[in-house]
């Protein structure tokens, strides 16, 4: 204890005997460091396509773009950007602070293998009936309504858990190439599973769409908001079991598989969207155990 008192005493001297602007010099230095770790983001998740991450923002700031286009932030700083399966090389992150500067951040965004299938046969011409045109419209608009809703729910900060345990009969993102022509890629993740299986919640929201009746592609379509542009839905259900409006929790069951809809066995398709990036529910939850 008593050499602790001499070391501080001798610190104490020598600080002193430094020169005023030298012992200034430090501090200065240290508040511009201290500054700079404040301005700063921080984030949790991959830069990658597909992919979602949870930013901090700096401190001070009173708006954020993502490309040019508005995102908000939470009462404490976080915020979600996500990267669509087609995203580019890169994209720009811009901080205005209250002071009106502005903190930029570049990220850079890793392409991913897709799992693709070449079929060297061509692809038959589909002929929609006019039934079918006369339906799909009004469904389509429920879709879009359901996924403009902006609920305020926090589930997007949670850990997601997959909605249902099973063999994975579909991956997110894969596709087929016909003869040179790209078909549409696979929008969500399948987990095969019989007929009545219970599913949950992967985390909290608001259900914004609960199909009253089946949709002719989607089947009995069910969709959650998690907040701050990301949602959920539940392709292809034997049944539905709650409503629009309900507060649901993470783990909750919320429905049930089934094979409704344009669907060739019972399975579940979890798609994710945040705002018009379509991204890989699989980077949320990690692998299934």
């Amino acid at each position: 204890m008593r050499s602790f008192k001499i070391a501080a005493g001798a610190l104490t001297l020598a600080a002193a005997a430094l020169p005023a602007t030298l012992v200034q010099a430090e501090t200065d230095e240290a508040e511009e460091s201290a500054f700079r770790e404040a301005v700063k983001f921080g984030f949790t998740g991959e830069a990658i396509q597909g992919g979602v991450m949870i930013g901090d923002a700096p401190a001070g700031t009173r708006s954020l773009t993502f490309d040019g286009e508005a995102i908000p932030v939470d009462e404490d700083g976080k915020f979600i950007i996500a990267f669509n399966r087609d995203a580019g090389q890169a994209a720009n992150l811009v901080a205005t602070l209250d002071n009106g500067e502005t903190v930029r951040k570049f990220i850079n965004i890793a392409p991913r293998k897709w799992q693709i299938e070449h079929v060297s046969i061509n692809r038959r011409a589909r002929t929609r009936s006019a039934a079918f045109m006369a339906r799909r419209g009004p469904e389509l608009e429920q879709i879009h309504a359901a996924r403009a809703v902006h609920s305020g729910s926090k589930g997007w900060r949670q850990n997601f858990v997959w909605p249902a345990k099973g063999r994975i009969s579909g991956q997110f993102g894969s596709q087929r190439i016909y003869n040179g022509d790209p078909g549409s890629y696979h929008s969500g993740i399948d987990i095969a599973a019989p007929t009545g299986t219970y599913y949950v919640a992967p985390a909290d929201g608001v259900v914004t769409l609960a199909a009253s009746s089946p949709f002719t592609l989607e089947g009995n379509l069910l969709m959650i908001d998690h907040g701050m542009g990301l949602n959920s839905a539940f392709l292809h259900s034997s049944e539905i079991l709650v409503k629009e409006g309900q507060h649901v929790k993470r783990g909750e069951p919320i429905g049930r598989i089934g094979s409704t809809g344009s669907a060739t066995g019972p399975h579940l398709h979890w798609s994710m969207k945040w705002n018009d990036a379509r991204i890989d529910p699989i980077l949320l939850t990690g692998p299934m155990e």
